[in-house]
């Protein structure tokens, strides 16, 4: 699972996109998170566009908003290598309307499939099924803020964490749906990417930024331990 800002490297997202395939071999599935937080009205998103609108403005705004459309909504906020990934013919893309995650190779389908459109990210998510095929992590000149599979760890965590009513629009304008899933907080993501020993990642450099490997159940182990502690103030 990638990671990717390609901002400055000078490089057109199909060229990462294919060295990546190539690197991962006949058998290797490459996924990137697909979101798309445009079409919520519970996003931070959202709440950055419509900052400063009146009442009547931010009605017009939600109502202009887009439906997700798995096969036809871009992730422009995820960058240009998973908005190529997801476009690139025979990609598959799970169907979660806020979270879906995109993805090429012999175990898309099978990783991606049966997304739960009421489970962001957490046990009936793709990163369920990520962590069970021991998937590897790259974070490609980005850090461990943008990790998505520590949201994994937050399902995992003792207490679990509060939930809240999300809300977005699909299949048609106009088509809203509200349900309750885990308060997801990724505030913290960047310092517990910091926390991790060292042993449990490789880092390089590219252009100019630094490239980060690792094994998805070992740093995920970790986070739920680490939330277990500094989240509900225990040592």
């Amino acid at each position: 699972m990638v990671h990717a800002s390609l901002h400055g490297t000078g490089l057109a997202p199909f060229l990462v996109r294919d060295a990546l395939l190539a690197a991962s071999g006949v058998a290797g599935t490459l996924v990137v998170p697909a979101f798309t937080p445009e079409n919520s009205d519970t996003s931070r998103e959202y709440r950055a566009a419509t900052h400063g609108l009146t009442e009547r403005e931010k009605a017009a705004f939600r109502a202009s908003m887009p439906p997700f459309a798995p096969d036809s909504s871009p992730c422009h906020s995820m960058g240009a290598l998973a908005e190529c990934v997801r476009t690139t013919p025979g990609a598959v893309r799970s169907t979660h309307p806020q979270t879906s995650f995109a993805g090429l190779g012999p175990r898309a389908a099978e990783l991606l499939g049966g997304h739960d459109p009421h489970c962001h990210l957490g046990e009936r998510s793709p990163l369920a099924a990520l962590y069970a095929a021991d998937a590897q992590i790259l974070l490609l000149r980005v850090g461990f803020e943008v990790c998505s599979a520590f949201h994994l760890a937050e399902y995992r965590t003792t207490p679990p964490a509060p939930r809240r009513t999300y809300r977005c629009v699909m299949g048609e304008r106009g088509n809203w749906i509200s349900y309750e899933d885990l308060a997801l907080d990724d505030g913290d993501f960047g310092v517990m990417g910091q926390r991790l020993p060292r042993e449990l990642v490789m880092e390089r450099e590219w252009a100019g930024k630094t490239v980060t490997l690792c094994a998805m159940r070992a740093v995920v182990d970790h986070a739920v331990d680490q939330m277990a502690g500094y989240r509900f103030g225990m040592t």
